[in-house]
């Protein structure tokens, strides 16, 4: 019940009794007006002074009728509201209304609550203000749905999703900001049109919005990726969400659509997935798409009855072009071969980038070997003529190994593999031609090939020992140095000498690992024989592929600062003269490195690889030495003995000492003096032997007396 003052008590029963009922009545429906109503109700004095609590004022504040008239009225503000009384009463003071004053207010349980305010002036009879009159509405969900409202909006406008909404019949009839941003379509060319016809011109077809109606119509959502195209028909993807909006009759509202746009995320997936299948430098196909390539191709041979071939191409001479002129010109030439390579394949060949200058072609729907030929003799033609690269011409050759399928029964890794071995052994043989693979061809390349593997396991073993052989002259008795020379014991105490095993690495990875250990060794053994009062010069035998490697001269000045004490003019680095004429420039730029190291050189073999007076000048070593296949028939042959006449003439010219390898007799001895080479080495001299007896041996040798009688 409502609690406040009665003022009709004094009426009495008379001439006004009607007029006082009248009053009472009034009263009363006022009263149940107030108690009735869900709004606080309230009155108070200008001083504050709480004089009536309606029920809803209890239900709304939590307080009582009895705990608060009489009370004032400011325990329902909050402390930072305790201002806002005093500003209200002087405005009813003045007799102004305030009319919906939104404000909080604080219950007695210290909850706080949003309400809206609507004070009026309490008048006497006479007219003046005595007080106030107060009905305070409960907005708090009415202001929290408002703040959702205006959240929703802000996330509706603000987000970088498309939104787009569509009515019941399926057209659109709101989009937002980002919705235009994506498609490039403002909202006056969206609403009311089908969304369809905005997300056009994509991969995915016709059949894509069928399957959206039907998940639609049978879940109510459907989620997926969509390809369109923008207002300026750039195409772009989207991941959208598609979900359906009903009533609780099940009746359709509204279609709602959220997209992202994942254009950048796609265009970048499909980059990494073009070069997880395609060679960056070439845009050919790398070894994971060329295997699919060749699976399917297969397939295709056994329905078609038809063959195929794999070529496994490696350009010759391609490392000598980047050392030459630069990774740049290596770069184009590799370019301009592919484009020829390109244009001897047809429609259904492959062509794949597997390596730095290694291709495999695989070459499908042949009717026969023949016309296997007939395209690989085209390829070697073009590899034949000059590459323009940067204002000069390029020159490479290719080295082809070729497997035909079915012939060569293998699965896919074996054909390539099998193409590789054929590829190898063209190299081996010549290079700038193509070899067929077959069994046999198998069989020699898998014995070379675990031959090497167990070099290199000997290598890690320290399996290998160095002899050295003394060089002298032979007409004084002087020694004039020592050649070391490989050797491999093996189990039955044979010694496998070099020829027997360096073939099988020349020109590989394993070959410049001998190589350094092999100059390693010799240094170690150079110093030891020195701290044993010692001091002889050493030749050292370098293969062409360490010797261009980039690591000879570095390997060698680092062991020259180990072996501080060792004098490098004592040390003579033989290298073969067929190897320094595949690339005179790059030896001769090694030459000079180690020159400046005070080391010497001598041309090995010479006379074998038709050396021409410029090379030899171009060369610039100490020393030739004639090869032992002239030396040991010249008693007999006259052909040989005009040779090592030419080669001491040469040397002579040249300034050069010069050295016969084979002296396998006395006889020989005397010829050679007698032609002006008097420096020798052989059998006749010594036979390659440990390091631990060459002390001695220098220590006893004698020259022969009929040596002696040759040179005077």
């Amino acid at each position: 019940m409502i609690k406040h003052r009665d003022e009709t008590d004094h009426l009495q029963d008379g001439p006004d009794s009607d007029l006082k009922r009248m009053l009472d009545h009034t009263i009363e429906h006022f009263r149940a007006i107030v108690e009735g109503s869900d709004d606080a109700i309230i009155s108070k004095t200008l001083e504050g002074i709480v004089t009536s609590w309606n029920p809803g004022a209890t239900r709304l504040f939590g307080y009582s009728a009895d705990e608060m008239v009489g009370q004032k009225i400011d325990v329902l503000l909050p402390p930072d509201r305790k201002v806002e009384e005093q500003f209200i009463l002087e405005r009813i003071a003045q007799g102004e209304l305030i009319d919906h004053f939104e404000t909080v207010r604080m219950c007695k349980d210290h909850s706080l609550v949003q309400v809206s305010v609507t004070i009026s002036p309490i008048r006497n009879s006479q007219g003046a203000i005595v007080g106030a009159s107060k009905i305070a509405r409960n907005i708090t969900l009415q202001k929290q749905a408002q703040a959702q409202l205006k959240l929703i909006a802000n996330v509706f406008t603000s987000t970088s999703e498309g939104i787009l909404i569509a009515g019941a019949d399926g057209l659109i009839i709101e989009v937002n900001g980002a919705f235009s941003k994506i498609t490039g379509f403002t909202a006056g060319e969206l609403i009311g049109q089908d969304p369809q016809k905005f997300f056009r011109s994509g991969p995915q077809g016709p059949s894509a919005f069928r399957t959206m109606r039907g998940e639609l119509a049978r879940t109510g959502e459907w989620k997926g990726e969509i390809w369109s195209r923008r207002k300026d028909g750039q195409p772009y993807s989207v991941l959208l969400t598609v979900t359906r909006t009903s009533g609780r009759d099940g009746t359709i509202n509204n279609y709602v659509a959220v997209f992202s746009d994942i254009t950048s995320l796609r265009l970048q997936q499909e980059q990494l997935e073009y070069r997880a299948h395609y060679d960056a430098l070439t845009s050919l196909p790398n070894r994971l798409l060329l295997s699919d390539r060749l699976q399917q191709s297969m397939i295709n041979c056994r329905r078609n009855n038809t063959m195929l071939a794999v070529l496994y191409m490696d350009l010759d001479g391609f490392k000598n072009i980047n050392d030459s002129h630069g990774h740049a010109a290596g770069d184009e030439l590799l370019i301009a071969t592919t484009k020829k390579m390109k244009s001897v394949l047809r429609e259904g060949d492959t062509l794949a980038r597997i390596g730095g200058d290694e291709f495999v072609a695989v070459l499908t729907g042949l009717r026969n070997s023949e016309d296997c030929n007939l395209l690989l003799d085209r390829f070697l033609e073009i590899y034949a003529r000059p590459f323009p690269g940067n204002g000069i011409e390029l020159s490479v050759t290719a080295s082809i190994g070729v497997t035909l399928y079915p012939n060569d029964e293998g699965d896919m890794d074996q054909l390539i593999r099998h193409a590789d071995y054929a590829m190898y052994e063209a190299k081996s043989t010549g290079k700038n031609r193509y070899v067929m693979f077959d069994a046999l061809q198998d069989a020699v390349i898998k014995n070379r090939i675990a031959m090497q593997l167990r070099i290199d396991l000997a290598l890690d073993r320290n399996e290998f020992v160095l002899h050295y052989q003394p060089k002298i002259n032979m007409r004084t008795g002087a020694v004039v140095g020592l050649e070391a020379l490989i050797r491999w014991p093996r189990p039955d105490n044979e010694l496998l000498p070099p020829g027997s095993f360096l073939p099988l690495i020349e020109n590989h990875a394993i070959g410049e690992r001998l190589d350094a250990w092999v100059l390693e060794t010799v240094l170690h053994q150079m110093d030891v024989w020195r701290l044993g009062g010692l001091t002889v010069p050493v030749s050292i035998n370098v293969g062409a592929r360490f010797f261009q490697s980039g690591k000879f001269t570095s390997t060698l000045s680092r062991l020259l600062t180990r072996f501080a004490q060792l004098h490098p003019e004592n040390i003579d680095i033989e290298i073969l003269e067929t190897s320094a004429l595949k690339d005179i420039e790059a030896i001769q730029h090694v030459m000079r490195e180690c020159h400046a190291l005070g080391i010497h050189f001598s041309i090995d073999d010479f006379g074998t690889g038709y050396s021409t007076l410029t090379y030899l000048k171009k060369l610039a070593a100490s020393t030739l030495k004639i090869d032992q296949s002239f030396v040991r028939d010249i008693l007999v042959d006259g052909g040989d003995l005009s040779i090592v006449k030419g080669v001491i003439g040469l040397a002579n010219a040249f300034n050069l000492n010069v050295i016969a390898e084979g002296v396998e007799s006395h006889e020989l001895g005397i010829r050679l003096i007698l032609l002006g080479c008097e420096q020798g080495q052989g059998n006749a001299i010594a036979r390659a032997m440990p390091s631990a007896q060459i002390p001695a041996w220098i220590k006893h040798w004698t020259t022969a007396p009929a040596w002696i009688d040759a040179g005077r």
